[in-house]
């Protein structure tokens, strides 16, 4: 197994190939029950015991993988019109994604850890204390800004989902096409994290494998949520799970002020 374990990442022990696989199979499940979250229980879980780099290399391909399988759930014309109803948001994202990309081998680990787990902290209070935040009719300047912001987290971190489902949510956006609508936006943006950070250098020979061998426990956990999804209660669920995100994201703070 230690053979094994060398071939995928240098440095990686096979218990901790086994907490990967536990951490990407929680937050596939997490994001079959509620549209979201995996990226950030990835770069959350992985990044307790693997170094914040390799730990954003691992949840890109698994974050490519479900985000289109959820996109392409009821069909790739939904899927198409989800598209081009953001598409305002999903351009200025990709933008920014690109351009923050960059900076990930400038800034020091406690900058990442607090720039990650600052919005998420954020994000998961706001829905905690019940505020609301509803945009009846988006401006152009509005969904650029917005867009702007969850591509400048992304690209730094791997994770653009509370930006993005805050949006969402302040547009009232129905159930159904709320999930398939991060599907898709995810999605595109999953697709430009993969070029951003080959460009970068976290994306080569040496954590390509771990990246793909996260796939599998990852996609199993999106199974095993959609039938959670039909079972348990939505609302008890999310709540449940935005507990978990605070803990996480809480702990990310925590090494960014103190590790």
């Amino acid at each position: 197994m230690e053979h094994f374990t060398s071939l995928i990442s240098p440095g990686i022990s096979s218990f901790d190939l086994y907490l990967a696989f536990a951490v990407a199979l929680l937050a596939g499940t997490v994001k079959g029950v509620v549209g979201f979250a995996l990226p950030m229980i990835l770069v959350s879980g992985l990044s307790l015991f693997l170094a914040p780099e390799l730990a954003l290399a691992g949840l890109i391909l698994p974050t490519l993988v479900t985000n289109w399988m959820q996109a392409l759930r009821q069909g790739l014309g939904a899927a198409f019109a989800s598209l081009k109803r953001f598409k305002v948001f999903l351009l200025t994202g990709l933008v920014f994604l690109l351009l923050s990309a960059q900076l990930v081998r400038i800034l020091s680990q406690q900058v990442m850890f607090l720039m990650i787990g600052g919005p998420v902290v954020l994000f998961v209070l706001l829905q905690l204390l019940g505020i609301p935040l509803r945009i009846a009719k988006p401006t152009r300047l509005v969904e650029m800004a917005i867009g702007g912001f969850a591509g400048f987290i992304g690209g730094v971190s791997g994770v653009w989902g509370p930006p993005t489902v805050a949006y969402l949510t302040a547009l009232e956006t129905e159930k159904s096409e709320q999930v398939r609508v991060q599907g898709v936006i995810y999605g595109m943006g999953a697709i430009a994290l993969l070029f951003a950070h080959i460009g970068s250098g976290v994306v080569r020979a040496e954590t390509l494998p771990f990246s793909i061998v996260l796939i599998a426990p990852a996609v199993c956990g999106m199974w095993i949520g959609g039938r959670l999804h039909d079972r348990v209660d939505q609302k008890m669920f999310r709540r449940a799970t935005l507990i978990v995100l605070l803990l996480a994201g809480a702990n990310l703070l925590r090494r960014g002020f103190f590790v």
